[in-house]
C-alpha cells in the first residue's frame, strides 16, 4: 500500500469557517439569519438556575419535621432576603423562641414535612453567548443558538490553553528569539502576539498581567507550563484554565521552531483583527486550538481541505511520544503490518525527522503539515 490518508492541521489563508454557537440550556436567540455579527456580539441569552440552599428548619427549631409547616412564616414561591426569619417556634410558656433565618436571598422552592427542610433557590444567572468570530448568521437554531459563517485565514495549533478571545495580530519585534518577561509591555494589551520560537512561563504570566489577549508561538518548555498551571497536563479538554491569556502552540513542547508556512501566514496578517481559542482535545472528538482572522473579501475565500494524501516526501508532524511535536519528511511507506509494543498490528512509515533522526512511526501517530 503506497498511500494513506491522515488528518492534518489547517494552515491556510483562505477558508470558509462555519462556527456553531449553542447555549448550554434553552434560551432566546437574539439575531436572525443574514445578520452581520462581530466577535463580541451577543447572539443568544439564557438564564441558568441559581444554586439551591437548604435550611434545616426542624433541626434549628428543635421540632419534628411534621411540625415545620405550622411554624413557617413564608409560603412556597415567596421571595425572601438574607437574614429574613422564615420559621419561628415559642416555648416555655411563650417566653422564649427559636428562629430559622434565610441564609441568602432567593425564592422558596420547596418545603418538606418529611425531612423538615426548606429549599431556597438563588436568583437565575444570566448566560450570554457571543459570536466569537466576525461573520454572517447563516442559520438560527431556535432557542439554542446560531451558525456563523466567515471567509477567513485559519491557523490550527497542536496544543493550547485558555478560552475564546479576540485582538489584532502583532508579530514580536524579534520573532526568532524566545519571548521573555521583559519583552511584554502595555502596548501589547488586547493583542494576539506571535513569535517563531518559544515563550517562557514567566513571560506568559507577564502577558496575562499586561492584558495580552493571546500568544501564538512554536512551543513552551512543558515544566514551565505545568508550574504556571499548578498541575500536570492531562488528556481532558483544555480551554477553561484561569491563566488570563490564551496560548496556542503550533508545534509542541521543548526547543522547537514554527513551521515557515505557519509563521509567514501569521506575519501576513499583522494588524488584522482575529479570534483565538486554546481549547484542545487530543482523543476522540479532536478539538484543535486555533487562530481565525476573518477576511473582508468573501470572494477571495475558498474551502480548505481538512486532510490530504500521505505519500513519500510528505511533510509530517509527530503527534505521539517518543517524537511528539517533531517535524520531518516521509521516506518510505511499508505495506506490511507491524506489531507494536501494545501488541496491536498497524501500518507504519519511515521518516527523516528535522533533528536528523531516522524513525519508524505508526501512521496514526502523524499528521500532515
Amino acid at each position: 500500500m503506497g498511500t494513506a490518508y491522515t488528518p492534518g492541521l489547517t494552515v491556510t489563508p483562505n477558508a470558509i469557517v462555519r462556527k456553531t454557537r449553542k447555549l448550554p440550556i434553552k434560551g432566546t436567540v437574539l439575531v436572525t439569519e443574514g445578520d452581520r455579527v462581530e466577535p463580541h456580539t451577543v447572539v443568544a441569552r439564557a438564564d441558568l438556575p441559581g444554586d439551591l440552599d437548604q435550611v434545616k428548619v426542624a433541626h434549628v427549631l428543635g421540632i419534628n419535621p411534621g411540625e415545620v409547616p405550622q411554624r413557617l412564616l413564608i409560603e412556597l414561591g415567596e421571595h425572601v432576603v438574607e437574614g429574613q426569619v422564615i420559621a419561628r417556634t415559642k416555648y416555655f410558656f411563650g417566653l422564649l423562641k427559636s428562629e430559622a433565618k434565610a441564609p441568602t436571598e432567593g425564592t422558596i422552592e420547596y418545603i418538606s414535612d418529611v425531612s423538615g427542610n426548606v429549599g431556597i433557590r438563588h436568583a437565575p444567572r444570566p448566560v450570554e453567548l457571543t459570536a466569537y468570530v466576525r461573520g454572517a448568521v447563516i442559520k438560527v437554531i431556535p432557542e439554542e443558538g446560531v451558525v456563523i459563517e466567515t471567509p477567513a485565514a485559519v491557523v490550527q495549533g497542536i496544543f493550547g490553553i485558555g478560552g475564546e478571545r479576540e485582538g489584532a495580530i502583532r508579530v514580536m519585534p524579534d520573532p526568532d528569539r524566545t519571548i521573555e518577561p521583559g519583552d511584554i509591555n502595555g502596548e501589547l494589551a488586547g493583542k494576539i502576539i506571535v513569535a517563531r520560537r518559544l515563550i517562557t512561563g514567566e513571560a506568559l504570566k507577564e502577558a496575562a498581567r499586561a492584558g495580552v489577549a493571546g500568544v501564538v508561538v512554536a512551543g513552551i518548555i512543558d515544566k514551565e507550563l505545568v508550574d504556571l498551571l499548578g498541575y500536570e497536563i492531562g488528556v481532558a479538554i483544555t480551554g477553561d484554565e484561569a491563566v488570563g491569556v490564551t496560548l496556542v502552540l503550533t508545534e509542541g513542547f521543548g526547543e522547537i521552531q514554527m513551521a515557515q508556512k505557519t509563521f509567514d501566514l501569521l506575519a501576513s496578517l499583522e494588524g488584522q483583527e482575529g479570534s483565538i481559542n486554546g481549547a484542545t482535545q487530543i482523543r476522540a472528538g479532536v478539538i484543535r486550538p486555533e487562530v481565525i482572522v476573518p477576511r473582508r473579501d468573501s470572494a477571495a475565500a475558498a474551502v480548505a481541505e481538512a486532510g490530504g494524501e500521505l505519500k513519500i516526501g510528505s511533510h509530517i508532524r509527530v503527534i505521539r511520544e517518543p517524537h511528539f511535536g517533531e517535524l520531518g519528511s516521509v521516506t518510505a511507506l511499508p505495506p506490511k503490518l507491524v506489531e507494536i509494543e501494545t501488541g496491536a498490528k498497524v501500518r507504519t512509515l519511515r521518516a527523516t525527522l528535522d533533528s536528523g533522526t531516522e524513525a519508524v512511526i505508526p501512521r496514526a501517530n502523524v499528521e500532515l503539515v
